[in-house]
């Protein structure tokens, strides 16, 4: 008698048969998966051409400016040893050159490595559809700073008549996060360097709009950089100065408004020596007011008006 498959598992219930067939099942799954991925490298590998490194020219629409020459010379190094794995996308410019879409930083690095041809993937994309593929990659590796991702939104709504929304939704970010971008665009010229530069962070610089005035900005500025503030202690430092400006106009107003008085008391006193009687100027906001009069008898008012006619 044959011994059941008790305590032996699932598989122990399963003929022989049946877990073949399972089993020859998933090896054509896996087959064909394979084939499929096959057949996708080979579509890749069709679109890879091998251009002249010469014949390529930067995108002068890129929306990153700034490259790290370090990190720039350990690509290069990567490149001279393993090659350039990643083709660039481009753009055919005219019968002879390339303009690059994606892939900027390879292209430098590769000319670094004195590579002579690299491989490229030619596109036919619309400056529109170029511009939001050059920010998405810049966006994914992280390769802008601040400003430029600004400057980049910017360009989409001025230049492509997007909406904030719209812009949010192509690079996969939240509204919020690029409206918080595009403010960084209202700051002193000074303080926008500075963040270009790394010396302060998005966070001091967003603290800082709240200061109007663009001196006032890039000295708080300056002083978050050379005291090491942090956000927190850059927001106390912004209402610091603020408060500090809205006290020093409340004591220039009362100031104004004292000499005001003191010259309205001495027009006060001369329409008294020239009327014979109490004058009061009450005076209300918007240059406003009135002049008032006193008399205390019809013979008196016969007075007044009698001097008010003869003022020439």
């Amino acid at each position: 008698m044959s011994k059941r498959g008790l305590g032996k598992g699932l598989d122990a219930l399963i003929p022989e048969t049946e877990k073949s067939a399972k089993k020859s099942s998933d090896i054509n799954e896996q087959e064909q998966v394979k084939e499929v991925i096959k057949e996708v490298v080979k579509e890749v590998i069709k679109e890879v051409e091998t251009v002249d490194i010469n014949k390529i020219e930067p995108n002068i629409n890129q929306p990153r400016k700034a490259f790290d020459e370090d990190s720039m010379h350990e690509l290069a190094d990567s490149i001279r040893q393993h090659g350039l794995i990643e083709p660039l996308i481009v753009k055919k410019a005219n019968e002879d050159f390339y303009s690059i879409i994606a892939g900027e930083r390879r292209w430098r690095a590769a000319r670094i490595a004195g590579l002579k041809d690299i491989p490229v993937i030619v596109k036919d994309y619309n400056n529109q559809q170029i511009m939001e593929i050059a920010l998405i990659e810049n966006l994914q590796r992280e390769d802008l700073n601040p400003i430029e991702e600004a400057e980049a939104f910017k360009r989409l709504i001025d230049e492509f008549h997007l909406k904030q929304d719209e812009v949010a939704e192509r690079v996969c970010k939240s509204r919020v996060a690029v409206t918080n971008s595009l403010r960084l665009l209202k700051l002193d010229e000074r303080v926008r360097d500075m963040i270009i530069e790394d010396k302060i962070k998005s966070g001091h610089a967003r603290a800082l709009l709240a200061i109007e005035n663009g001196d006032e900005q890039y000295n708080a500025a300056i002083k978050i950089f050379d005291e090491k503030l942090s956000v927190r202690e850059t927001e106390r430092l912004v209402k610091t100065i603020i408060n500090a400006k809205e006290e020093k106009k409340k004591t220039e107003e009362g100031n104004e408004n004292k000499q005001e008085e003191l010259i309205f008391k001495k027009y006060e006193e001369k329409l008294k020596l020239v009327m014979g009687t109490k004058v009061n100027i009450n005076r209300k906001s918007g240059g406003k007011g009135k002049i008032e009069i006193e008399y205390y008898s019809p013979d008196e008012f016969e007075r007044i008006i009698e001097i008010m006619s003869n003022i020439n």
